[in-house]
């Protein structure tokens, strides 16, 4: 959208505003209009971020990767409420982290600062006189700066080391003056920043447990195996002589996409999936006439019943599958564990 396109957009919008205040006379259409409108801007300012995404953002995450310190990320008002929450993520996916107020920076906390660390700054203008303040302090300490700015030509941009592109087209505000769809544009790209490094170091589910020993999802993790596996009933389980379409019948009802096989005495077989139907009919005209056992799977993976969650989520990371038998120490199927049900996707069952 042109520059004039834009003001003409906001000075329809200021002038529909003042109007409803006078009045009140927003209707619910108006208001659900409103919101998609919101929501269309800033979807649309992440999408030109898209385009912009370059070997900088790479560089960066590779400097991160390899530093021996932290990243101190700092911003000023909006830019700082976003720095704070880029710093939550990186701190809880294996990157330190610490978010420095530039203000407090200049009356001392710049103490805090290391050569081998990397600032991040933010400011969508580039221009924060705050921020902007303190970068000869940084250079002196001898620390890499790296920049999210909308604006490349700006101070803080010429004097970083790398300068990551986060402007957008356009605000939502209707005046085009407070950060909405600019500090959306930069928390997602701190967001990419983190699951980059997450990807980078190979961060595990084991590891994140150990960074969330509280909260839903730490409890979650550390909850056993026994306490949230589908029992009884629940467990789709076939002899290994059973026909074929039986055991895709029994796989329907249970609707975990695997069948479990066993013997007399309850103990495990092998597993027969969805993909091991795929490969059967891939082998086969038709799979009418089959029995279990001509398909499935020996010696699948299996866990048991008094491991954590979070290992038996590893194990499925590791050897992705998304169904585990729970055996006992007798080789006996005790239970069936789903991924969804140890994300809490799907209805968890406790034991009482």
């Amino acid at each position: 959208m042109s520059k004039r396109a834009s003001q003409a957009v906001a000075s329809e919008s200021k002038t529909s505003g003042r109007a409803a205040g006078r009045d009140g006379a927003l209707s619910a259409r108006d208001l659900v209009r409103i919101a998609k409108d919101v929501l269309h801007i800033e979807a649309e300012g992440l999408l030109t971020l898209m385009e912009h995404v370059d070997e900088n953002f790479a560089r960066a995450v590779e400097w991160i990767y390899a530093s021996t310190g932290r990243v101190i990320v700092t911003g000023v008002g909006k830019s700082g409420i976003v720095g704070r929450k880029i710093v939550a993520t990186l701190s809880s996916t294996g990157t330190p982290a610490l978010f420095l107020h530039p203000v407090e920076a200049m009356h001392g906390d710049l103490g805090m600062v290391r050569p081998e660390d990397i600032v991040l700054a933010l400011s969508n203008s580039g221009e924060t006189d705050e921020i902007n303040f303190i970068l000869p302090s940084l250079r002196a300490i001898g620390t890499k700066i790296v920049a999210f700015t909308g604006n490349l030509q700006s101070t803080l941009a010429r004097h970083s080391d790398l300068a990551i592109f986060t402007g957008v087209p356009r605000e939502a505000c209707p005046f085009g003056l407070a950060p909405t769809a600019s500090s959306t544009a930069m928390l997602a790209m701190g967001d990419a920043l983190a699951v980059a490094l997450i990807k980078k170091r190979d961060f595990t589910v084991g590891d994140f447990r150990r960074y969330h020993p509280g909260g839903q999802l730490g409890q979650r993790l550390q909850t056993h195996v026994k306490d949230i596996m589908r029992r009884g009933d629940d467990i789709p389980m076939v002899p290994a002589d059973c026909p074929l379409p039986k055991a895709i019948r029994v796989m329907s009802q249970k609707g975990l996409g695997a069948v479990l096989v066993a013997d007399t005495q309850h103990k495990l077989m092998g597993i027969v999936t969805d993909g091991d139907l795929r490969r059967a009919l891939e082998r086969h005209s038709s799979l009418e006439d089959l029995r279990v056992q001509e398909v499935m799977s020996p010696n699948p993976k299996v866990v048991e019943p008094d491991r954590k969650v979070g290992e038996a989520i590893e194990l499925m990371e590791k050897h992705l599958v998304t169904v585990l038998p729970v055996l006992d120490g007798s080789g006996r199927i005790v239970g069936i564990l789903h991924l969804h049900d140890l994300l809490g996707k799907g209805q968890i069952r406790f034991a009482h």
